[in-house]
């Protein structure tokens, strides 16, 4: 079991220097933390670090990605295809659009959408294409965007995990349609909370201004319009300030991650896996190409173990390791049942959504604490051999 001497280590945990935290404290002290001129700074410098493309930021990851969908014409009567292996905020937002959500199952290597699936799944009705880049890896990119012109289709990419992965050496964001980011507390780049949109014309980010703030149009020094219906999602100054902060060290902290995960990978390809190995746990694809390792999420062999997730989970946290889950199918969330979704539909999804565990990975990890977290999750599948 753990040991008296060594802290419990979380499944994550925000990475933040102490210039991030004075530049907090010095929006703090300058009078102005609502949306103010950190924001601008902001919004510059993730436009330059997505080449040059158009950025505004929001309050969170939730609104940035219900905007993108707004920007893209999705309304009632449209259909939006996406994945069920979510945070539930994917969907959701579909539904506060007032469109169908419609699923395809996911590929079992990489756990993101089945793009056989997804072309399966079009009607004349669909509007845009969701995908979600599970822990960072991006899709086959150019088979998403053949596709999606093929069909005459949108495509708002939930990029929420994938800040500096990469397609062919592009960065995620630097090209393509529109594309949603969050700014999460265990995001790779926090801003405590916030997300931003990543588009390509001055249109698109006028539309995102109204979509953020109550629909409101200012100009002079008094002049306001209001033509549309916007909600209250603008990032503040003091929430900027942590982004930037984060910004500047991006490269580092992906850095990071990438030597963590390779850790991960060498051990537990090793004598310390061995009995994970045995009982077939699945690991994640071993690409370090194009992710950025958000997280590094193994696959339980549920049952081989003999037990379900819940209890292998309170097995860990007995050895002083944290452990997370994303995510639960959500078309078995009783929301998504009331719609008509239902066991069996997307077989792959429900199996890797029962036994999908997310182990520790953040980048202020300690470089022994990887062997700390296979030694306990090869402890625990050995018990059951």
């Amino acid at each position: 079991m753990k040991s008296e001497s060594l802290p419990f280590l979380p499944f994550t945990r925000p990475n933040l220097d102490e210039e991030t935290i004075a530049g907090v404290v010095d929006t703090l002290r300058s009078g102005w933390i609502s949306s103010g001129p950190k924001v601008k700074v902001f919004e510059v410098a993730l436009s330059e670090y997505f080449g040059g493309r158009v950025v505004r930021t929001f309050s969170n990851g939730t609104a940035t990605l219900e905007a993108a969908l707004r920007i893209a014409g999705v309304g009632p009567g449209d259909e939006v295809i996406t994945t069920p292996i979510s945070w539930v905020a994917t969907t959701n937002v579909i539904l506060e659009t007032g469109a169908t959500p419609v699923f395809a199952d996911i590929d079992p290597v990489t756990r993101n959408l089945d793009l056989a699936k997804v072309e399966a799944a079009i009607t004349p009705r669909t509007k845009v294409l969701l995908p979600v880049y599970l822990a960072g890896l991006p899709m086959d990119m150019d088979a998403l965007y053949a596709l999606v012109a093929k069909h005459k289709l949108r495509v708002v990419e939930d990029a929420a995990q994938a800040i500096g992965s990469t397609w062919k050496g592009k960065r995620i964001g630097a090209f393509g349609d529109l594309v949603s980011f969050s700014f999460q507390a265990n995001k790779n780049l926090t801003s405590a909370e916030g997300g931003c949109l990543v588009m390509d014309t001055p249109e698109q980010a006028l539309h995102a201004e109204k979509l953020r703030l109550q629909g409101v149009v200012r100009s002079g020094y008094d002049g306001m319009e209001v033509d549309m219906l916007g909600n209250k999602a603008n990032l503040s100054d003091v929430h900027a300030a942590i982004g930037l902060g984060q910004l500047a060290r991006i490269g580092e902290i992906n850095a990071r991650r990438h030597a963590l995960a390779r850790r991960y990978f060498a051990l537990f390809k090793g004598a310390q896996g061995e009995a994970t190995r045995t009982v077939g746990m699945e690991l994640p694809p071993e690409n370090f190409t194009e992710t950025n390792w958000h997280m590094f999420q193994v696959v339980l062999p549920l049952h081989r173990l003999g037990m379900n997730r819940a209890a292998f989970m309170e097995k860990l946290h007995g050895f002083g390791v944290g452990a997370g889950v994303h995510y639960p199918p959500i078309h078995l969330f009783k929301l998504y049942r009331g719609m008509g979704f239902k066991e069996g539909m997307f077989p792959v999804s429900e199996r890797i959504g029962a036994a999908i565990v997310s182990l520790p990975l953040f980048a202020s990890m300690r470089d022994e604490d990887p062997e700390r977290v296979v030694a306990a999750v090869n402890q625990i599948c050995a018990e059951t051999l």
